[in-house]
């Protein structure tokens, strides 16, 4: 069964790839940052909002960088509304963090239904580009909107309407597809802060975090296939905030994006780069590595991703046998269950040494071993 799910996501993956060949306005732009947090130092979501300091201001993205395609303002108006938002990740964690701060002058969110001042998020974790809204596909092959809301939509991108803030005992989240599993843990989390009444100005502060998926399956996540997140990869990312202002009508659109349509096909989004660590959170030299295992063999191929200056590499292998090489690929003369490999490196800063216990672990199928791991 994954690995139907692996080839669906793979398929839908090459599908708005080539769609997207001539309509992604990502490849177009610089683009913006996202901050990688240390893991030591993941953002607790909890409404308490200093964890976010160790992010510089050069990532933040504010009003300056959206338009109101409402056509009802013309320029920026920071008395009447201001947006400021942070985006993170986390190395191993497939999570977008945000840090939303917003200041309006008339805050509406007294209704139950979608009208509600809104930060609505798009996220394409694979920058596949393409529709992902029913209404904005080409020939669609199904007879009916609602056969294209469950079996296409939010699912190779996925459309947040979050309520900024949700009403008592509101939903935080419009999740604009089948998949409502999105919006609660372990997929996303939410904390607000904020002292005003429905109608009065004042600012407020959001915290969240997201899951982006590759394939969104309206079946749910153990059909879906989550977005891959490493460093400098480029994701398709926007945003748009809806302003009410006590009337039936919004009253502005501010959007990210250059096009309105950005809600409803991911070419539309902006370019967003997962960054490496911020040099300051980090060690002069640091010593990291992984490994492959050749199938059905006892070859391992081991990767160093160690990080500084770095003049010589010692591995020890655990069986005896050692490598001064960055790269090594070594045979191991048996099976066996369990290694302890180590590799230590130098530099003109330093050195550093990265030991991992019973993690390598090989196995011949072609050749059984009659070892014994008493």
């Amino acid at each position: 069964m994954k690995k139907i799910i692996l080839i669906i996501g793979i398929v839908l993956t090459v599908f708005h790839a080539a769609y997207a060949q001539d309509t992604n306005v990502q490849v177009q732009e610089p683009g913006f940052k996202v901050f990688q947090f240390p893991r030591t130092m993941i953002p607790r979501i909890d409404g308490e909002f200093t964890d976010w300091d160790i992010v510089p201001d050069s990532y933040a993205v504010g009003i300056e960088e959206m338009w109101d395609d409402s056509g009802q303002h013309q320029t920026v108006d920071r008395k009447t509304l201001d947006i400021r938002v942070k985006v993170g990740w986390v190395k191993g964690l497939n999570r977008l963090y945000f840090l939303y701060e917003a200041y309006d002058d008339y805050w509406d969110f007294d209704q139950l239904g979608l009208r509600n001042d809104t930060y609505e998020i798009v996220v394409d974790g694979d920058l596949s580009g393409g529709p992902h809204v029913d209404e904005f596909r080409l020939n669609p092959a199904v007879k009916s909107r609602i056969d294209g809301f469950f079996e296409f939509q939010n699912q190779h991108a996925q459309n947040y309407h979050i309520m900024t803030p949700p009403t008592d005992g509101k939903s935080w989240t419009m999740v604009w597809g089948p998949q409502q599993w999105l919006k609660y843990l372990p997929y996303s989390n939410y904390a607000y802060d904020y002292n005003f009444r429905h109608g009065e100005s004042g600012r407020l502060r959001m915290e969240f975090y997201i899951t982006p998926f590759d394939y969104a399956s309206p079946e749910g996540p153990e059909k879906s296939v989550e977005s891959r997140l490493f460093e400098n990869k480029k994701i398709g990312l926007c945003w748009a905030v809806i302003d009410y202002d006590g009337g039936k009508q919004k009253n502005g659109f501010w959007n990210l994006s250059k096009h309105h349509e950005m809600y409803g096909n991911a070419s539309m989004q902006r370019l967003f780069t997962l960054m490496p660590i911020e040099p300051q959170f980090r060690k002069p030299v640091e010593c990291e590595w992984n490994f492959t295992v050749v199938p059905n063999t006892r070859t391992v191929c081991f990767h160093d991703q160690s990080y500084g200056p770095i003049t010589s590499w010692h591995w020890d292998f655990g069986d005896g046998t050692t490598s001064t090489e960055q790269n090594p690929i070594h045979t191991y003369p048996r099976d066996f269950a369990h290694y302890v490999v180590t590799l230590t490196v130098d530099g003109p800063k330093g050195s550093a040494r990265c030991c991992k216990v019973w993690e390598v672990c090989v196995r011949d199928l072609q050749h059984p071993s009659n070892t014994s791991y008493d």
